[in-house]
Order: structure tokens, then sequence, then C-alpha cells
């Protein structure tokens, strides 16, 4: 049987990465393994300032109590960690998935999921994290950085879970979205659900042929495929054809460019992603 990972941290994003997790699995059969990355951080001692003048004896007696202090938070850590991963799994369990596995690890999160991801089919991520509130038009920190570094398709999450039906994919032409329209042609996952392909541009001889050919695709899967090349900047565009078309699930290709020019000159999927209040499936 297949499986895919489930990542929380505890944040408001954690149910509905848990809710989407269970229609996943229920469409496609898979396991799901919830994953708990503690940083190393939250387990390392913090470092003291004990200069000054305190006497050598206070000094050590000090020195002990911190380090009494870092073991017991280490241990609440850990023990908050397990918590999260239990409530995680009781919510996926209740969406009637009965395959679910919890693991807890130490480490860099985009190492731990990147060592996962070998034998897994996607990744579920929330769009935010722990600062959710704090943050609501920024991404979480270690988003990004995952969907660069999986080669595996990374699901994020919207902040609430709502019944799929209707998928847009946004298509440019480029091998990350016709990996990401040859899935959703192949995979249980998108089934049954209505889809629209969108082009973002001019029509020309050779956009309209792209176009053509991602529409046969889907065909040859079994899609009843509503394909259109629509102008105007892509971000617009295609949030306002989400909008629309009252859209449930964005499907795309992931950071066609290099970090360089992305950097220079902004990045769609950033954009899309930061921007769309639906959850979005990303290809790389």
């Amino acid at each position: 049987m297949s499986r895919f990972i489930a990542l929380v941290d505890g944040s408001i994003y954690s149910k509905s990465v848990c809710e989407h997790a269970a229609w996943i699995a229920g469409r496609t059969g898979s396991a799901v393994e919830v994953l708990h990355v503690l940083g190393r951080r939250e387990m390392a001692s913090a470092p003291s300032n004990l200069s000054g003048s305190i006497a050598l004896g206070a000094r050590t007696s000090i020195l002990e109590e911190l380090s009494a202090l870092d073991e017991q938070r280490a241990k609440l850590s850990q023990k908050r960690g397990w918590a999260i991963l239990d409530d995680a799994k009781a919510l996926i369990e209740a969406g009637g998935v009965s395959n679910v596995t919890t693991r807890l690890r130490i480490g860099d999160l985009v190492e731990e999921v990147a060592e996962s991801e070998t034998d897994s089919d996607m990744v579920v991520i929330g769009k935010r994290g722990e600062a959710a509130d704090f943050a609501k038009m920024h991404l979480g920190s270690n988003l990004e950085r995952i969907v660069r570094s999986v080669q595996k398709p990374v699901f994020v999450a919207a902040r609430a879970f709502k019944p799929i039906d209707k998928i847009l994919i946004a298509f440019d032409g480029g091998p990350s979205s016709m990996k990401a329209v040859d899935h959703v042609a192949r995979s249980t996952l998108y089934a049954g659900l209505k889809c629209r392909l969108v082009m973002v541009g001019s029509e020309t001889s050779e956009t309209a042929k792209q176009l053509a050919g991602a529409k046969t695709i889907l065909q040859a899967g079994g899609y009843s495929v509503d394909a259109a090349i629509i102008p105007g900047q892509a971000e617009k565009a295609i949030l306002d054809t989400i909008e629309a078309d009252a859209v449930d699930l964005l499907v795309m290709g992931a950071y066609g460019h290099s970090k360089m020019r992305n950097l220079i000159i902004g990045s769609t999927t950033t954009e899309m992603v930061r921007l769309c209040k639906i959850p979005v499936v990303l290809y790389r």
C-alpha cells in the first residue's frame, strides 16, 4: 500500500492538515504517516551569561539549576510533540482512515521530510505554521524550503477544510506543469472531480498546441476538460478564475525558475500559495 506524510506542528493549520489527509487517504487508499519534528533549538540548552561578580560556588549552583531546567524543557517539548501526534492521529481516524502511524523526530524539518519522502507519494503541510495568527499574509517559514527540496508533490492545506469537487490546473507548458497534468490524469486522488485547465498569456499556435496536448492527456484519463487560454497577469488571472468558477483545489507546477531569478523578479508559485484561499497541490 502507498503512503504519504502529513506534517503537524500544533498550529491552527494542523486540524486542516489532518482533515485534508483523511480526504486524500479516503480517495487513494493510502496509509498516512503523521510527522512532527522538534527543532534542535527546542531540545538544546540555552546559552547562559554568567559573567560578572558571581561567586564560584553560586555560579556552579546556577549552572546545575539551568541544566535541570533545560532537561525538563526538553522532556516537556517531547511530551507536547507526542500529544500533538496523538490528537492528529485521532482526527484522521475520525475521518474514516484506519492505517495511520505517527513519528516524532528531532532535527531540521526539511532534512527529516527529505529523508521520509523517499518511500512516500505526497507531503501534506499547512500554509502557515505556529505564527499563523501573527503573519496572516506570509507563508510558513519552512514551506518554500520543503517545496524546493522534496521531489514528491506537496499538498498545501488551506486554513480550513472544505469538500473538494472542482479542480483548476494552472498550466504553463513547462516540465513541472506537464508533470501535474500527467499525475492528475493517472491518480485516483482526482478521479471523478470536475476539471478546468487554464493557461495564462497570449494565444499563439505554440500555446494552443501545448494546451491541446495537455487536454488530450486529461481526456485519456477520463476527464471532461474545460480548457482555455486567458489573458492577463498570471496570479490575478488564476485567482479571478478560482473565484468565478468556485474552484476547490488548485493544481500547478512549482518553481519553474532558479532561486536567483525568483529573488529578482518574484515567484508565481509563492504568490499563488500566499494569496490563494483554497488548498494548492504543487509539482516539481
